[in-house]
């Protein structure tokens, strides 16, 4: 691994925020960039930081974890999420925030060193090339393997994904954060907070509204590119 991996760690309990702190900087490979003691503060860090990972309690005033996770997963670099916290009923709506580890306290050193671990293996794996031919798609509880080479955009509404192909489009139960990780980045690019598309399938780039565009993609449908996005577009395309 080559540089270290930026973590924030967010808790509204100093006594939780310190001993999680502590514990984290025993690892060569983790280095605390911040803390945070309420999702408000959190989502503020990591803008200003920029997290590789947050370690982040649920049951906070205000804005909770779970509700804080969701607008970190909005961020045009999403930070993995662990959560820690002393209630395992939300374990399930955690990972539905694409968490990649669910930690609970008292903390157990042993799962910490897990969670360590599988942090290390997402940022030891992440300039290999990881993706397959092949994505699997959670559709009604069934599990479609859909070639990325059809897939034309994916799209988040609502708090639900659908990933149109080149002949269908489907509902599934992944979420857009999640895919977009497992997605080779030399050919989905994200455009918009709510859409990654394939750039195979874009037919034309049409000016549009305050400096932004609409990607006139295969099949006919016009995808918006935000005003966050442009420079990614223009600096891909060279225009």
């Amino acid at each position: 691994m080559g540089s270290k991996i930026k973590t924030l760690v967010v808790d509204d309990e100093l006594y939780s925020r310190d001993e999680l702190t502590h514990l984290l900087e025993t690892y060569p490979s983790i280095q605390i960039i911040g803390e945070a003691d309420s999702g408000e503060a959190a989502i503020l860090k990591a803008l200003q930081l920029q997290p590789d990972v947050v370690f982040l309690d649920v049951e906070m005033p205000k804005i909770n974890g779970m509700n804080a996770a969701k607008a970190l997963m909005e961020l045009k670099k999403p930070p993995l999420i662990v959560f820690a916290t002393a209630y395992p009923e939300f374990a399930v709506e955690a990972f539905r925030c694409s968490a990649i580890d669910y930690l609970l306290k008292p903390f157990d050193e042993k799962q910490l060193a897990e969670a360590v671990k599988r942090i290390e293996k997402h940022f030891d794996t992440t300039e290999e090339i990881l993706n397959p031919d092949k994505i699997a798609l959670i559709v009604d509880e069934k599990i479609l393997l859909v070639k990325n080479a059809n897939i034309v955009y994916l799209e988040s509404s609502e708090g639900k994904c659908t990933v149109v192909t080149l002949d269908n489009p489907y509902k599934v139960s992944n979420t857009l954060i999640g895919l977009e990780k497992r997605l080779d980045t030399k050919k989905f690019l994200r455009v918009h907070r709510s859409y990654i598309v394939n750039i195979d399938h874009i037919i034309e780039i049409e000016p549009w509204f305050n400096s932004t565009y609409n990607l006139l993609m295969r099949g006919g449908s016009k995808i918006p590119v935000s005003r966050t996005y442009v420079k990614d577009v223009r600096q891909l395309f060279q225009f």
